[in-house]
C-alpha cells in the first residue's frame, strides 16, 4: 500500500525512541486486520513485536458454547439468526458448524443486526427466532435495544442466546496469567467509544502498563505504537486517547445505560482464558422471557473439548498464528479448523490473507 509522509515520519520517530525489545498487544480484531493489511509488522524495527489479543468476539467463544448452538439449531421450529462469521465457526468436531447444520436442514439465517432478527421474528410468528448475540460492549447495546423493543411489541417468539462479553475482565485475567509478557496495549477504539477512556485507565493505574486508545488507519496505529514506545523509553505508564474524534472520557452514556438496564455481568467462559468472573453479559430477570438459554435449556457439555488447533494461544498472545502447526496446512480460510481462521477479525485469517506484507 502507498505510505503517507506521516507514516514514514512516525516510523522514524518510533525508531528514535530507542526503547529496548518490547512486545505490544493490539486488543481489537479490527486493529489486527488493519495491521496485517497495511504491512505494519514488517516495517517496524526488529525490537518491536506486535501480538494479537482477545479482541475477536467470534474467536473467544469456546467450542463447547458453539456445540450448544449447533444443538439448538436442530430444535424443531427454531430459526437461528446470526452474523455471517458465526456460520462457519466449528464446534468441538472439525467441520461441524451452523453452515453444515443448515445443509442438514436446520433453519439458519445470516443477518446484520439484532433488529434484523427482530423483524424476522415478526414475519415468522409460528417459529422461534433465536438471535445469536456475539460481541463486546460495541454490539451489546444494539442487542439490548432489540430485546427492549421485542418486549414492547410483544414478540414472544424472539429470544437472544447471549455470547456477549466484556473486555475489561478478560484483560485483567490475561495480565494476571503466569505467561503474560506484554509491555503495552493498543486499546480497542470501538469498545472505548462505548466505555470511554475510563474503561481502560485500570491498565496503567493498577498494572503499571502504558496503554493507548487508537483509531484504525495506519497513521493512527503507528501513532499508538510511537506513544507506547515513547512511554516505555521514558519509564512512564499512562493512558493516552489518540482517538478523540470517537472516544470521550465518559464514553457513550446512552449505550452504557442500555447495557445496565438490560444485562447483568456474570461468570463466563473464554477460549484460551477459561472462566472469568463478571465477563459475560446475560439478560436480567425482567427480560427472562427473551433469554434463549433459559427458554431452551441446552445443556453445556464441557467435556466436548476444543478443536485441535491453537486459537486459544493465538488470542492470548502466547504464539503468533504462524507458530500453530496447523496454520496454512490443515487449517485455511477455505477449510478452517478454528475460529481464528474464520472470522474477519481473526488473527490467523488476517495473517493468512495478507501473508508476505
Amino acid at each position: 500500500m502507498p505510505w503517507s509522509e506521516d507514516c514514514t515520519g512516525l516510523l522514524k520517530k518510533i525508531q528514535a525512541t530507542g526503547c529496548g525489545p518490547v512486545t505490544l498487544m493490539e486488543v481489537c480484531g479490527s486493529h489486527t486486520m488493519a495491521i496485517a493489511k497495511s504491512g505494519i509488522k514488517s516495517l517496524l524495527p526488529e525490537n518491536i513485536r506486535l501480538l494479537s489479543g482477545p479482541g475477536c468476539p467470534v474467536c473467544v467463544t469456546p467450542a463447547e458454547e458453539i456445540d450448544r448452538v449447533l444443538e439448538l439449531a436442530m430444535e424443531p421450529g427454531v430459526i437461528i439468526a446470526s452474523y455471517g462469521d458465526m456460520l462457519r465457526v466449528p464446534g468441538s468436531r472439525p467441520g461441524d458448524s451452523l453452515e453444515r447444520r443448515r445443509a442438514l436442514g436446520a433453519q439458519v439465517k445470516m443477518l446484520y443486526s439484532a433488529m434484523d432478527a427482530l423483524e424476522l421474528a415478526a414475519e415468522n410468528r409460528d417459529r422461534e427466532v433465536v438471535f445469536l448475540a456475539v460481541g463486546f460492549e460495541t454490539t451489546a447495546p444494539g442487542t439490548a435495544a432489540a430485546v427492549m423493543e421485542a418486549r414492547e411489541r410483544g414478540l414472544e417468539n424472539f429470544s437472544v442466546f447471549s455470547l456477549l462479553k466484556s473486555v475489561e475482565p478478560a484483560l485483567r485475567a490475561l495480565i494476571a496469567s503466569e505467561d503474560f509478557r506484554v509491555q503495552g496495549f493498543i486499546c480497542p477504539g470501538h469498545v472505548a467509544s462505548i466505555v470511554g477512556e475510563e474503561g481502560f485507565k485500570f491498565i496503567p493505574e493498577e498494572y503499571g502498563l502504558p496503554a493507548v486508545i487508537a483509531g484504525f488507519e495506519p497513521e493512527e496505529i503507528l501513532t499508538a505504537i510511537y506513544r507506547l514506545t515513547r512511554q516505555l523509553s521514558e519509564g512512564t505508564a499512562a493512558l493516552e486517547n489518540c482517538y478523540k474524534r470517537a472516544v470521550r472520557p465518559e464514553g457513550n452514556p446512552l449505550a452504557r445505560s442500555m447495557l445496565e438496564r438490560c444485562f447483568r455481568l456474570c461468570r463466563d467462559r473464554w477460549r484460551g482464558l477459561g472462566e472469568i468472573e463478571g465477563s459475560g453479559f446475560k439478560l436480567r430477570e425482567e427480560f427472562a422471557a427473551f433469554d434463549g438459554e433459559e427458554k431452551f435449556r441446552i445443556e453445556l457439555k464441557p467435556g466436548a473439548g476444543a478443536p485441535p488447533c491453537r486459537c486459544g494461544d493465538v488470542i492470548c498472545g502466547r504464539i503468533a498464528p504462524e507458530d500453530c502447526p496447523m496454520y496454512g496446512r490443515s487449517c485455511t480460510p477455505e477449510e478452517p479448523v478454528g475460529p481464528c481462521m474464520v472470522s474477519t477479525e481473526g488473527a490467523c485469517a488476517a495473517a493468512y490473507k495478507y501473508r508476505g506484507l
